[in-house]
């Protein structure tokens, strides 16, 4: 290995620990020393809006630090209009104007792999760049577009546009190795078709024994494994444990903002790894310094924020924009005639699409099912992958834009006749890493099913009923089903194996109907555009009082999994209970992510300092936040029942804390206001919140439990990311 017993000496003076750490140190040179500055991308699919900033950054940090690398860690393909559009042929330009140094494939580069181009987009992207690709794991060569670009050398000698297992670039005279890693992965979450993955340790161990015999002792992974991926497949930090000799690994994937450089130290030697997000938010930059023997001997990292208002945009970028932006603002500004009178929720988190039952993932399935049933009337379910729904939906007009934002990849329809034990052994899979996001977690349409979080993965699903007529009838092992997904999950993508073999057995056909285009069908034909949850998947969830065939039961297990509220026992919720004010504060702290609660300044509140426990101090930190007011400038009531009137209020103040003044043009339709706020009332009713009764709102009613469940299931994909 390169100098490892002098290495493992300056090892001790970067950190005194053997596992990984967060580390800010400060980058700084001895006479002899080589410093480089990495800057550093990933998945920023296809976010070109703030692209002319990225530029001027990058143009900054050259002009400081002339020794330097520019790197990207995959996914630019998939996720705007400007992939839908241009198919990558948006993003070159900009990557080739800021002069990329190198870049590795992510699992979304390979997402055209089906389409009747197959990989042509992807090749064409290749051959344009003025840039080597380093993929160490990846075999493009049975690929007709991609195979005569991959050169499987490690390499100086290396030309623009074409692949290599790793590439030597010369900086201030001094060597640096750059070799690249995609997620084995992608086999199953995107469509690669004849291109295939190895072992990213077996490629790694081979990158580092070549580098070094060429004489190379700065190495630098360039992944897209993900940095805390499952350990089922591959992630950076597993590789740096696994394989000696890598200096820095610059990953993606798993779109990690990690804002301070991790180290991990259980090897002789350290590995510096670092990630920038998502979506062209951040630059990242990791200034490092390396002693004659290739050590590094201090390092310094940061993520520069794209949209930071200082920052002034690139003249050249910004007019290389301007033709791409127009052309997008075309497509993206399209009405699809419908309106959403509720917000859709396609995001990311506990109560997102890759992890939850959503009112976008019930749209969907709905549009899929009813368009496959004027295909094949057999056709009984529908099933939508979370990974396949990239973005929610505002409340009002509905753009093709905006549709397209949400469904990217233009998967078309699939019919398969599936057993009910090859559908069941596939729910299984939906919710095997439930509460864990998964992008093969299944929306349906036309069935129901609920699952035991608490048992076994493969042992989770304990009922399974499909919607005939009006009725729900139990799922049949043995009976035969017609099931409608896309292309993407019939070929037994996401690792949907028996969904893959029913394809192979020639039991799925392809009518070829493309998603966002039954979608824009489907909404079209309603008469409103506000779809709910309906159980339609329900973990079990603890408590005996909650009737799961009651209107509440859906939301009261949604705020359960996302953690947002609990029972007031292990086993009762008690949903016709009251709301008490102090719990209305913990509920809001809860879904906002209120963290620091202990150093809160005080709130002027003298009435809240004999609560239990941290409760006087959620309180604090609710007023600090600006969420909450007093019933006095001294007193909260803390103990006191909460109106509905009030709680409208401060779910107004929290949404507006979020996302700025919402303006209420007319009053909502209620006859009761009398005292209360209008604009509270109106905007929760304007975000489909709340109904009322029989035309009022009872303003003064205290709000129930079950209700206050209703309310924050609707309204925390507002404020949520």
């Amino acid at each position: 290995m390169k100098g490892k017993m002098f290495k493992s000496a300056i090892a001790v003076a970067l950190t005194a620990s053997v596992v990984g750490v967060q580390s800010p140190q400060t980058a700084s040179a001895a006479e002899g020393d080589f410093e480089l500055t990495i800057m550093h991308t990933n998945d920023t699919h296809a976010n070109l809006d703030k692209v002319a900033n990225r530029a001027a950054l990058v143009n900054k940090i050259r002009g400081e630090q002339p020794n330097n690398l520019l790197l990207d860690a995959g996914d630019v393909f998939s996720g705007t209009l400007y992939f839908n559009t241009f198919e990558g042929q948006a993003d070159l330009p900009f990557m080739n104007l800021m002069k990329y140094d190198a870049m590795t494939f992510g699992n979304h580069e390979f997402d055209l792999g089906s389409s009747e181009r197959g990989h042509q987009s992807l090749a064409e992207f290749v051959e344009g760049a003025d840039f080597p690709f380093v993929a160490a794991n990846v075999d493009l060569s049975a690929d007709e577009n991609m195979g005569g670009l991959q050169n499987e050398v490690y390499t100086a000698d290396y030309n623009n546009g074409e692949v290599y297992n790793g590439i030597i670039k010369e900086i201030d005279g001094e060597q640096v190795g750059v070799f690249g890693l995609t997620t084995e992965e992608t086999a199953s979450i995107s469509s690669p078709g004849d291109i295939t993955f190895s072992n990213y340790i077996e490629a790694a161990e081979e990158a580092v024994a070549a580098f070094e015999e060429a004489g190379v002792n700065k190495i630098v992974a360039l992944t897209h494994i993900g940095f805390n991926d499952s350990a089922e497949f591959d992630n950076d930090q597993l590789l740096a444990e696994a394989v000696e000799g890598i200096d820095v690994i610059v990953g993606g994937h798993t779109h990690v903002k990690l804002d301070a450089p991790f180290v991990y130290e259980g090897n002789t030697d350290p590995t510096v790894i670092v990630q920038a997000n998502e979506y062209n938010k951040f630059l990242g930059q990791l200034d490092l310094t390396f002693n004659e023997e290739g050590v590094i001997t201090s390092h310094a990292g940061q993520l520069h924020d794209v949209n930071a208002e200082d920052i002034v945009p690139d003249a050249e970028a910004a007019e290389l924009l301007a033709p791409f932006a127009e052309e997008v603002a075309e497509v993206k500004n399209q009405s699809t005639e419908a309106s959403a009178e509720i917000f859709l929720n396609g995001g990311r988190n506990e109560g997102g699409v890759r992890a939850s039952e959503t009112n976008l993932g019930n749209l969907i399935t709905d549009g899929m099912l009813a368009k496959a049933k004027t295909i094949d009337s057999d056709t009984v379910i529908a099933l939508q992958n979370g990974g396949g729904i990239r973005a929610s939906i505002d409340i009002g007009d509905i753009t093709v834009g905006e549709v397209l934002t949400t469904m990217p990849f233009g998967n078309a329809l699939a019919i398969m006749e599936l057993t009910g034990q090859e559908l069941k052994t596939a729910l299984e899979h939906s919710v095997r890493l439930f509460p864990a996001e998964n992008g093969g977690f299944l929306h349906v349409a036309g069935m129901e099913m609920t699952f035991d979080p608490k048992a076994a993965a493969g042992s989770r699903v304990t009922s399974v009923n499909i919607k005939t007529g009006d009725t729900m009838t139990p799922l049949d092992l043995e009976a035969n089903y017609k099931v409608a997904t896309n292309t993407f999950t019939a070929k037994g993508g996401d690792g949907f194996t028996s969904f893959a073999a029913a394809y192979e057995d020639g039991r799925v056909s392809e009518p070829g109907n493309i998603d966002y285009e039954m979608f824009i069908d489907h909404i079209q034909s309603l008469d409103s555009v506000k779809p709910m949850l309906e159980n339609r998947i329900s973990p079990k969830i603890p408590y005996t009082d909650v009737n799961m065939d009651n209107w509440s039961a859906p939301y009261i297990t949604d705020v359960f999994n996302r953690g947002l509220m609990t029972g007031k026992s292990d086993t009762m919720f008690a949903p016709q209970e009251t709301l008490p004010r102090w719990q209305a504060v913990l509920i809001l702290n809860r879904m906002l992510g209120v963290e620091d609660i202990e150093n809160a300044p005080a709130s002027p509140f003298t009435d809240t300092k004999d609560l239990p426990g941290t409760l006087a101090k959620q309180i604090d930190a609710a007023y600090a936040a600006g969420m909450i007011n007093g019933v006095s400038e001294t007193k909260f009531n803390p103990r006191a029942n909460i109106s509905r009137a009030h709680f409208a209020l401060i779910l107004k103040r929290v949404y507006e804390n979020v996302n700025g003044e919402y303006e209420v043009t007319d009053p909502a339709d209620y006859s009761d206001y009398g005292k209360y706020d209008e604009e509270a009332i109106t905007m929760l009713d304007e975000l489909g919140i709340v109904e009322g009764y029989n035309g009022k709102f009872r303003p003064g009613a205290f709000t129930s439990r079950a209700e206050t469940a209703k309310m924050i299931s609707i309204f925390a994909p507002y404020v949520q990311e």
